[in-house]
């Protein structure tokens, strides 16, 4: 049996497929279509708080994604927090949950009843996570269950608030191995809340740094900070970061997360900035030690609207017919190039995106001739891309899944789905899923010919990335996981 349940699937261990970021899983039998009135094809279920925006992660036998704490799972911690939740894979028990108090006092810092929103990332048993305090934590993946490890130990302390008594450290609360607070110690000031997806490569962890805009969103109060950092996965201490200076120009915030891949045999990580400018830096090789004051070395840079404004950027602010624009979901690296999504914020910029292919052989200011090609949408895209077969798909905030052709970029058919979409396509099984805010979960064909599956009316919204892995499709809405189809996990 156990043999049997390799064959089928996967782990799902990070946001997006290994380095590329690709949003394509090698998951079969899946459902089209399930009903969780009558529990057809729902193999469990489980509570959330009452936000949830992040997206599961399935790996080692755990299911984890983050949301709130408005529906406390523990009596020692009913504030409203940021919470990692840990489930058994096989049916859904909890396991245990990493708490972290809102950052205050500005609620501009960490948006109330936000949560966290942020996936983690698991290897081994480690679990990587940037918390809503922008704090990048090394969990043990056990949790409290087989005790304390450490080095870290000041668990309590940190699950209460600043100036008051820790709080009590249960079995079922996160153990936390090291911690790295980005916002002390690199000067970030981070805007409405902390978003990363972390990328493992060999010994180091990338990420972005959250850094953006003050209460008022006129000012940028931390302009030389950095928009993307490495630090050592063992330690959590700082390796590398860049100085290209993009938070002058980041009309909100940096909210996207890094990818790889390798051009002409050179290692690359591929970043998309809140200024609107898609980089390549230089992967760096094993074996640094850790040193704050090293840089990152750029490759190439490709700015998304060239004619953007770019001085005294925040004068256009709200404004939703010109400005500059910003980059929100990952670059996706695939077949020698680099396919990304900017436009205008969706909370203040203007209503226009575009899905770019950019040709990732190229080096320095590749702006002019580094683009592939380009597709507008008009309205603005959070999204990242999903590449299969030819075909790439990508969702915009105005509902609609487009399909477009990989050499050209010409679309084949755009669907509306009649409620925004926030979050990501997956394809997976010959199949596209994706949900909107809503709460309707679609399955289209991952083909050439628009066909519309199934649609599954869930209880709120989806915010978040369905996942394949082993053999289950597992959808998040701001309240309830489901996991949904497969027979049951050994």
């Amino acid at each position: 049996m156990t043999a049997a349940w390799t064959a089928w699937g996967a782990d799902q261990p990070q946001w997006g497929r290994r380095h590329a970021r690709n949003m394509v899983s090698d998951e079969t039998g899946l459902p089209a279509g399930f009903d969780p009135a009558s529990g057809r094809q729902v193999r469990w279920t489980a509570d959330l708080g009452t936000e949830t925006y992040s997206t599961p992660i399935v790996a080692s036998g755990r299911v984890f994604i983050g949301t709130n704490n408005l529906r406390p799972r523990d009596p020692h911690h009913t504030r409203d927090c940021g919470v990692l939740m840990c489930f058994d894979e096989k049916d859904g028990r909890f396991c245990w949950q990493l708490v972290v108090p809102k950052l205050g006092p500005s609620p501009y810092l960490d948006w109330p009843r936000t949560g966290m929103v942020s996936p983690c990332t698991v290897e081994g048993d480690r679990v990587y996570m940037l918390s809503n305090r922008n704090e990048v934590m090394c969990l043990d993946l056990a949790g409290m269950a087989n005790g304390n490890d450490g080095p870290y130990q000041d668990e309590g302390a940190h699950m209460g608030l600043p100036d008051g008594p820790a709080e009590p450290v249960n079995p079922t609360d996160a153990d936390v191995l090291w911690l790295f607070d980005i916002d002390r110690e690199l000067g970030v000031h981070q805007h409405d809340a902390a978003h990363c997806s972390i990328l493992i490569d060999g010994p180091y962890l990338y990420l972005c740094s959250s850094n953006g805009v003050d209460d008022t969103h006129l000012r940028i109060v931390a302009p030389e900070a950095p928009g993307l950092i490495v630090l050592d996965k063992a330690t959590g201490r700082l390796v590398a970061r860049d100085r290209e200076r993009m938070a002058p120009n980041t009309i909100h915030c940096t909210w996207s997360s890094p990818a790889i891949g390798e051009v002409n045999g050179r290692r690359l990580v591929f970043f998309g900035g809140g200024d609107g400018v898609c980089y390549a830096f230089e992967a760096l090789p094993p074996g640094l030690p850790p040193d704050q004051g090293r840089v990152l070395k750029k490759v190439w840079s490709f700015d998304c609207d060239p004619s953007a404004p770019k001085e005294n950027v925040h004068r256009y602010q709200d404004n939703r017919r010109e400005g500059p624009v910003n980059i929100m979901g990952m670059p996706v690296f695939h077949g020698g190039r680099v396919f990304v999504a900017a436009g205008g914020d969706f909370w203040h910029g203007r209503r226009v995106s575009w899905l770019k292919c950019i040709d990732a052989a190229q080096t320095g200011d590749v702006t002019r001739d580094g683009q592939v090609w380009s597709y507008a949408m008009d309205q603005h895209c959070m999204s990242t891309p999903a590449i299969h077969d030819g075909l790439v798909y990508i969702a915009d905030c105005r509902g609609r899944v487009h399909c477009l052709d990989l050499a050209t970029g010409k679309p084949h058919w755009v669907h509306p789905t009649g409620g925004e979409i926030w979050a990501s396509t997956m394809v997976a099984d010959g199949k596209v899923y994706v949900g909107n805010r809503s709460g309707e979960l679609w399955v289209l064909a991952a083909s050439r010919e628009k066909k519309v599956l199934a649609t599954v009316d869930l209880d709120g919204p989806i915010q978040g990335t369905p996942t394949p892995a082993n053999g289950t499709l597992y959808v998040a809405t701001m309240k309830r996981l489901y996991a949904i189809g497969g027979p049951p996990a050994p």
